[in-house]
């Protein structure tokens, strides 16, 4: 009996003569471009490297224990909704998704704890706790922040900067937005206690960015989360993820898991299927690729000669740190732990200095503690929690051989956890698994094993990232963290929905390849 992994490419394609759009990838850009396309009427073939769908938002299932292995934090719910309405289909039937109150508890290396939410008059009380004074810089900055969401997400995020006119008619109200300068350059404006600071500027670290070097576009974050709030799905963000590609699936659409797509074919300068790692060729009248761009251009690619995105100057690019991650399922509650909590260090500039510069692992860290069973029983068995803590560290070209550091890290972050949150943690460990740099190269084939691709700096944003639509290779679009707007569920949701607006009507599509 044939499945989704090994269906052969022609089974149904002969009675089927609608355009055909293969998307290499099921990350929640490539599901949820792979929905709008199929939704506008092409046959759609979603290939897959790994055994199941999600991408960096896949979902590992331990001894009873559900984790989800990336992204966390769902804001901006309308993109998922509007995602949903563009398939023809009501979000709310498919996921629950719920508020996060507040959204986080961050706690400093000096104990205090910081509960950051919506609420304006309970911030303003949060924040006369750390410093008065700052109660007014507070108030500023988030009106400065809305300023800037306006632009950079609300009229921009949806927009292709293919056009470099196009970029410098916007240039003028993003520099005078201060998009020169740096996410925690523009916080010290506002905040003089050292702990706001870090409290206002920690968000790039969330999409792969140093707050010292991310253009302070990227402060529209702490705006876009008092308007639209932080939310988390019932069942994880798998159960997302599933919705996403049950989306796919009802449109007509096919997803194929254990197919690793090697290379992408191109004639005459256009791209005409992809190529799969048996050897599988499968013909396509467009494809979108939601792998890393560095992998698209430097290995998808490797073949055609390109202009702009040589493996010179996808060498030469910055990259975004990576991720050590933990994942682990106790015997007993943590009931004192919150859903989001960040575990600081006694560190800020000179460790960031180190994971982004330096490419240097340091015996301090600074960690994400996400406890989903503080919301949701489900994600574990009964009396039990289910965790994962995160750790940014450098990418590859640190040089460090993650098989013997993996263990001592580990241990390194449970004794921090220990002496921090949880006393008695190590008893309580009955469910372990790691994911390291190593593994985002390998597994999920980024380049240096970079979490979220291209490091979002001020000239690797907007029309110097990688295009939606690639300048390379015509009939190819990008759609995903690497590319236009960046990285975060609403980035590459939005990536998706420019890719689908930039596909030709597959009826023209159909059309043309009839009369060739």
């Amino acid at each position: 009996m044939l499945t989704k992994t090994d269906t052969p490419a022609d089974t149904d394609a002969a009675q089927d003569n609608r355009a055909h759009a293969v998307v290499i990838g099921s990350g929640v850009g490539g599901l949820a471009a792979a929905a709008r396309i199929a939704a506008k009427g092409y046959r759609v073939t979603v290939l897959e490297k790994l055994d199941g769908p999600g991408g960096r938002a896949y979902v590992y299932k331990r001894d009873g224990f559900t984790f989800d292995a990336g992204p966390t934090i769902i804001t901006a719910p309308y993109v998922f909704e509007d995602l949903w309405t563009a398939c023809g289909y009501t979000m709310a039937d498919d996921v629950t998704i719920k508020p996060c109150d507040p959204f986080y508890k961050i706690r400093f290396d000096d104990g205090s704890v910081l509960n950051y939410s919506a609420d304006p008059s309970a911030m303003k009380a949060e924040v006369a706790r750390f410093e008065p004074k700052d109660v007014a810089g507070y108030e500023r900055f988030m009106q400065a922040s809305g300023r800037i969401f306006k632009v950079a997400f609300q009229d921009l995020a949806d927009k292709p900067f293919h056009s470099f006119a196009f970029t410098m008619r916007t240039m003028f109200d993003l520099l005078r937005l201060g998009g020169y300068r740096s996410v925690h350059s523009k916080v010290c404006d506002y905040f003089k206690d050292e702990r706001l600071r870090i409290a206002f500027s920690f968000h790039p670290l969330l999409i792969g960015g140093n707050p010292f070097t991310t253009t302070s576009y990227y402060c529209l974050i702490a705006h876009l989360e008092s308007r639209y709030g932080v939310h988390y799905a019932e069942g994880g963000t798998g159960a997302l993820v599933r919705g996403i590609a049950g989306l796919v699936e009802r449109n007509g659409g096919t997803i194929r898991y254990n197919a690793e797509v090697t290379r992408i074919l191109v004639n005459h300068g256009r791209a005409t299927g992809v190529e799969l790692a048996g050897g599988e060729k499968l013909a396509a009248d467009i494809v979108v690729s939601n792998a890393d761009p560095a992998f698209t251009y430097g290995t998808l690619l490797a073949h055609h000669d390109r202009k702009r995105w040589s493996d010179r100057k996808l060498a030469r690019a910055s990259y975004s740190m990576s991720l050590f991650v933990w994942y682990f399922g106790t015997d007993r509650k943590f009931d004192d732990v919150y859903h989001h909590t960040m575990v600081l260090g006694p560190r800020y500039k000179g460790l960031l200095r180190d994971i982004f510069k330096r490419h240097k692992l340091t015996d301090d860290f600074s960690l994400y503690l996400h406890r989903p069973t503080a919301s949701d029983a489900s994600l574990a068995p009964e009396g039990c929690d289910a965790f994962y803590v995160l750790a940014p560290v450098p990418h590859l070209d640190s040089g460090i051989d993650w098989r013997t550091h993996a263990e001592p890290y580990r241990a390194a972050v449970q004794k921090r956890l220990e002496e921090t949150l949880m006393p008695g943690l190590g008893e309580a460990i009955v469910t372990s698994h790691m994911l390291t740099p190593q593994d985002f190269q390998d597994r999920l084939l980024s380049y240096k094993g970079a979490a979220f691709a291209m490091e979002p700096n001020l000239f690797q944003s907007a029309w110097f990232r990688p295009h939606n639509k690639s300048e390379e290779v015509d009939g190819l679009y990008l759609a995903g963290a690497g590319t236009h707007p960046g990285a975060g569920l609403p980035g590459v949701v939005s990536s998706a929905s420019i890719v689908a607006d930039l596909v030709p009507d597959p009826a023209i599509v159909s059309s043309q390849s009839a009369k060739s």
